[in-house]
């Protein structure tokens, strides 16, 4: 499911590339969207669900039901009165929250009024979208982890649908992207209330005081907060950065980003998903023993998986950017100074995936200080790699100081959890290891050779372009597999099951 809303996410990017390529109003729209997803990631994916979805789980595992449901229903309630102060006040200090975000677009006025007209049009996406995350947080804790993981592919098509036929009905036509996500933001709201209803879940308003379970949330909301905001800080002062450097910047890394997103998604998000509910349970039922083997199994995938991928975005970064984005509007200036940023954002792409995955051993625990306290680290360490890459890199040392950190953020959380002992490595890591760099070495040696030179993607019709692309993922897919196969790795080894 997590792949077909990448796949969709995949189309929106390259029609947004095409109509409106990398300037003056993609950079103002990619600031107005980044603002309210700092936010969503905030209040619903990240603080909110670290802390809900572990009490979410004690309740259905040693409550009644009526209890689990006042408990859903006194969240509900705090969280939206919350969210509907937060929308209203973001809509009307629209131009604060801009000339803070991205000072360097207060010099152009035109591009400064146009990010402030689509923030106010992009910003209730957070009340939206936070409710999403109830739901889903709701849905994933009962095991119906598809609805959640399918419920983005509809901003995707909320986003292509108003690229197609919207665009030329606005003025300027960027306008039709902002209302997109206003649009999706309602959708996948909606789409989730049928399967909550479906499990007698849905919430009600409840007027009486919220009971004691309602409180541990919030009170683990807060360090959660603060932790998340911390890895969001970063992000936002990425975004200054980028405001200051030369017009293209935020869209060159918006579109490298899109492309990291791709496996970071897949892969990080679909096994945190999986992961949080799961070890919850673990935790709750003081099963000690399968949550240590879940996490290595969580982490063995994650090895399997992510050291091919973050080779291949580096080697066929030229053939994927301009397969998808070299079209229209987009030019290859544009191609180029993506493919940098995209490299630099390969290289820490193991970290960010890992992350995904180690943080939910602290969560599921309600542990929320360990991941703050290294979040914290994280952005020190991040903001001073800023400041040494941003000259001589530009926007592409921006890229590689998140991707270094997340590195940073990764090997910290899994010190601390083995220092806890609350993680023991399962037998047979250093062979394994092994022959993953076996299989990804010969893996790479089978893209650089068949990739050939990037002069010849630049010229190449897009036809030829997805031709080749198609046949060289192909090849080194088969090759990276084929070679796991040879040394013997079987699927069967590798399922949620056998680890639990």
């Amino acid at each position: 499911m997590t792949f077909i809303s990448r796949i969709l996410g995949f189309l929106r990017d390259i029609l947004i590339a095409r109509i409106f390529g990398a300037g003056i109003a993609t950079d103002a729209f990619f600031v107005a969207f980044r603002i309210p997803n700092l936010l969503r990631r905030l209040f619903a994916e990240g603080a909110f669900s670290q802390a809900f979805v572990p009490i979410l789980a004690e309740y259905k595992n040693t409550r009644r039901p009526e209890e689990t449901r006042a408990l859903i229903d006194h969240i509900t309630m705090l969280m939206g009165i919350t969210l509907i102060i937060v929308t209203i006040i973001g809509i009307v200090s629209a131009p604060l929250i801009i000339y803070v975000s991205a000072p360097g677009f207060s010099a152009d006025a035109e591009k400064f009024d146009l990010t402030v007209a689509l923030l106010r049009i992009t910003f209730p996406y957070i009340l939206f979208i936070s409710l999403v995350a109830l739901a889903g947080s709701i849905l994933n804790t009962y095991g119906k982890f598809n609805v959640p993981a399918i419920t983005p592919a509809l901003l995707n098509l909320s986003f292509i649908a108003c690229a197609l036929w919207l665009t030329p009905v606005f003025e300027p036509p960027i306008l039709a992207l902002a209302w997109a996500v206003f649009i999706g933001g309602l959708l996948q709201l909606a789409f989730q209330i049928p399967f909550l209803l479906h499990l007698r879940l849905l919430p009600r308003i409840r007027l009486k005081n919220p009971d004691t379970g309602a409180w541990r949330v919030i009170k683990l909301m807060g360090p959660a907060i603060f932790g998340v905001s911390v890895s969001q800080i970063s992000m936002l002062i990425n975004t200054i950065f980028a405001s200051l450097l030369v017009t293209g910047s935020v869209s060159w890394l918006y579109y490298a980003d899109r492309l990291m997103e791709f496996p970071a998604g897949l892969l990080g998000v679909a096994l945190g998903t999986i992961l949080l509910p799961s070890l919850a349970k673990h935790y709750s039922s003081n099963s000690t023993e399968e949550y240590s083997r879940l996490l290595d199994w969580g982490l063995r995938m994650t090895i399997l998986l992510t050291l091919p991928a973050a080779l291949a975005l580096a080697f066929l970064a030229i053939p994927l950017i301009t397969t998808l984005f070299h079209h229209g509007a987009f030019t290859e200036h544009d191609a180029w100074m993506t493919r940098e940023a995209l490299i630099a954002y390969s290289i820490g792409l193991p970290g960010i995936i890992l992350v995904k995955v180690l943080a939910p051993g602290f969560y599921a625990r309600q542990n929320i200080r360990t991941p703050v306290k290294i979040a914290i680290i994280t952005l020190i360490a991040t903001q001073l790699m800023n400041l040494v890459f941003i000259i001589p890199f530009q926007h592409a040392g921006l890229a590689l100081a998140i991707g270094l950190g997340a590195c940073i953020n990764a090997s910290l959380l899994y010190y601390q959890l083995r220092s806890h002992d609350i993680y023991q490595p399962q037998p047979g890591w250093l062979i394994f290891f092994l022959k993953i760099i076996a299989a990804v070495t010969i893996m790479g040696f089978v893209l650089w050779f068949t990739t050939g030179s990037s002069a010849s993607w630049l010229m190449d019709s897009a036809l030829t372009r997805t031709g080749r692309l198609s046949l060289i993922i192909l090849a080194g897919a088969s090759c990276y597999f084929a070679v796991l196969w040879l040394l013997g790795f079987r699927l069967r080894d590798f399922t949620k099951q056998q680890a639990i």
